[in-house]
């Protein structure tokens, strides 16, 4: 008998309503999650202690080669995602030459912010890397600094410092695009073990869908926040990798290349079930208009 794959889940809330019903009605034969920050789960899946997770998704434009995207699944937003904010002393647009923390839970939302210093408020700063579990970044030093997942949401998220910056809203704002944090990336393996994982996925996705209140309550205490907010917030997330969500990635992949964080934009490589998927993807990369200042273009 095959073991169980191994599944990767981020442990923030966001990742809940795609596992939602492995986590909250598991079943005998389910893949086998295995917990951890965004950072730990690209390592374990790069290291072939996975078999497949949510991964970063500037993680799959760097090994490419290496991973197939499970089509359909996705992390993101459409604008504010509120859990990705920038914090600071002062206006981004002077942050130039300034010390801006960065957490090492993170790899996406580094380069978005080192994107958008760069081409939305043209700020050239000094990037150190910080614990966001176990430091203050601002006792340190730092003129700013970026927080991801729960530790964002916190109301008591350093309130005395005058701005702050949801990053999911600049992008949107900035390219009239929506964003993609994480796909569900696997190793390439047996055809069909993959599509028995994507049919889980879209099954355990639509329970998280249909029961999102009810689960919102189960599990406030567990994300200590409360049920209308963990609610509300699930709501604003977009867990469907449509064309729209890839012209943002090829997007993002273009200008991580443009600033020097990618050396080229990758080639889209999906599971094997995904054939109609790939062929759609490079379709749309072909009729890909130039990225522009507009929102909607």
């Amino acid at each position: 008998m095959p073991s169980r794959l191994r599944l990767g889940h981020i442990v923030y809330s966001n990742c809940f309503p795609v596992h939602a019903r492995l986590l909250d009605q598991p079943r005998a034969g389910d893949p086998a999650l295995i917990a951890g920050i965004p950072s730990e789960l690209n390592a374990m899946l790069r290291e072939g202690a996975l078999d497949a997770a949510p991964s970063s998704s500037i993680e799959y434009a760097h090994h490419a080669d290496r991973y197939r995207i499970v089509p359909d699944l996705v992390i993101g937003s459409r604008g504010a995602v509120r859990s990705i904010v920038l914090v600071s002393r002062v206006p981004p647009a002077a942050l130039g030459g300034a010390v801006v923390a960065i957490p090492t839970a993170s790899a996406t939302s580094v380069v978005l912010l080192k994107i958008l210093l760069a081409v939305r408020w043209g700020a050239a700063a000094h990037f150190r890397w910080f614990d966001q579990a176990v430091e203050d970044p601002f006792e340190g030093g730092a003129a700013a600094a970026l927080f991801i997942g729960d530790v964002a949401l916190r109301p008591d998220l350093y309130p005395g410092l005058p701005h702050r910056f949801d990053l999911g809203a600049e992008w949107w704002e900035e390219t009239g695009l929506p964003f993609a944090f994480a796909l569900w990336q696997a190793a390439p393996g047996d055809p069909g073990r993959l599509r028995e994982l994507h049919a889980v996925l879209r099954e355990s996705r639509r329970y998280g869908e249909d029961n999102r209140r009810l689960l919102a309550e189960r599990y406030a205490s567990h994300f200590r926040m409360p049920a209308d907010e963990l609610d509300r917030y699930w709501g604003d997330l977009w867990y469907t990798l449509d064309d729209e969500m890839v012209r943002g990635l090829e997007t993002f992949y273009r200008l991580a290349a443009e600033i020097g964080e990618l050396g080229a934009v990758p080639e889209w490589r999906w599971t094997e079930e995904a054939r109609t998927a790939q062929r759609r993807a490079r379709g749309l990369r072909a009729r890909h208009r130039a990225y522009g200042r507009s929102p909607g273009r």
